[in-house]
């Protein structure tokens, strides 16, 4: 089955009861039990709900994974995988991530004893060199956030596999539409939903997937236990999302890749981060594991004044938090999406306060760049000035 035809009707992609083409928003908090001594497959909306499942089955099928579990946001999906360790493993993470993975490290989970080591994944000797005794998963991004580093799919779970760790990637920047990592023997994969796989700008959500029962049934246990479940209409929002996530990302892709070669020829810009363009590094490591560069670029101006300037200047894209809408998005990492990561280590990760991330929408790509063009000029006229 072509992927377009999956998103459309993977799950259960009409109610067995009525033949309606969606499944209906089931509010209920509570369900009757007609034999307290043998429960329903429904007993609280905490522990299941049919219109949560009926998302969790679609997502464990585009994702090619065993089991699927929904969570409120997707914040509540990285730290309720965490969840899975304890006081004194060790994981890897990637030094390029996203700012709201980084404080969940380094201010929350370091508490009660759970040690990170932060390295460049593009680099497998790197990874390899910081396993010990303790290390339990490696979690990576890729593309990462926001520099669009490639790390090998393949290279990270064959050191899973050869040390007895988890694989963990986020997989928000491309969503299984352009990228799958249990195909490469990953074992979990997280998204923050709310962005591409709903689309909108309307919904707060996070997806688990696992590529086994075994490890899917551990992580229900502890979205049941933790209780940081979404909403039921958040998870019908959701579904109506992963229908168009076909449609949207292929063109939100092609209209990225021709922003992106744009972008190189304007004299203000200094350096674009795209993982289709030529020269990307690990673009042809990228290639081999996802079918496009995706919908997400981010570039450097010549500076901090300039990059503020122009952001006050620009028009079509909002100016915001997150990513993967209908609309343009263009983030300030420095005070947004990186905000939590102290100054000095996003310097050392190269996030400097001249760099915008943009995701793009659906808007024609020559009124995007008309109005990036201008917001540039006016920019440059104002840090000038200043």
């Amino acid at each position: 089955m072509e992927f377009s035809t999956l998103l459309i009707h993977a799950g259960q992609d009409r109610d067995p009861a009525t033949g309606a083409s969606s499944v209906p928003i089931y509010l209920a908090s509570t369900y009757s039990q007609p034999d307290p001594e043998n429960p329903a497959q429904y007993d609280y909306a905490r522990s299941g709900n049919p219109t949560r499942d009926a998302l969790e089955k679609a997502m464990a099928e585009i994702e090619g994974g065993a089991m699927a579990l929904a969570f409120s946001s997707g914040m509540a999906a990285l730290s309720s995988t965490l969840l899975l360790f304890q006081p004194g493993d060790h994981l890897i993470a990637g030094t390029d991530i996203y700012g709201g993975t980084y404080r969940a490290l380094t201010e929350m989970f370091s508490r009660w004893g759970l040690k990170t080591s932060f390295v460049d994944t593009t680099d497998p000797a790197q990874i390899e060199a910081a396993v010990t005794a303790s290390t339990r998963a490696i979690l990576i991004e890729t593309p990462s956030n926001p520099l669009l580093r490639i790390t090998g799919l393949d290279a990270v779970s064959a050191i899973a596999r050869k040390h007895g760790l988890l694989a963990i990637a986020d997989g928000t920047f491309t969503t299984p539409f352009l990228q799958q990592p249990l195909k490469h023997g990953f074992d979990l994969v997280i998204h923050s939903a709310t962005k591409f796989l709903n689309g909108h700008s309307d919904v707060v959500a996070g997806i688990v997937v696992a590529g086994s029962r075994e490890l899917g049934e551990r992580i229900r246990f502890i979205q049941n236990a933790f209780g940081a479940v979404p909403g039921v209409q958040d998870c019908w929002l959701l579904m109506r999302g992963l229908k168009t996530l076909g449609v949207r990302l292929a063109a939100e892709q092609d209209a990225a890749g021709w922003l992106a070669e744009q972008l190189q020829s304007l004299p203000q810009v200094i350096r674009v981060h795209y993982p289709a363009l030529v020269g990307h590094p690990g673009r042809e490591i990228h290639a081999q594991q996802a079918s496009g560069g995706g919908g997400i670029l981010s570039f450097e101006l010549e500076s901090p004044a300039l990059t503020r300037a122009f952001l006050r200047n620009v028009h079509l894209p909002l100016i915001a938090v997150s990513l993967g809408g209908v609309e343009s998005i263009m983030t300030y990492p420095a005070t947004m999406s990186h905000a939590a990561m102290p100054p000095k280590e996003r310097a050392r990760r190269g996030i400097g306060d001249n760099l915008v991330r943009l995701s793009v929408g659906l808007e024609a790509p020559v009124d995007l760049l008309a109005d990036i063009c201008q917001a540039l000029e006016k920019g440059l006229r104002e840090s000038v000035s200043a």
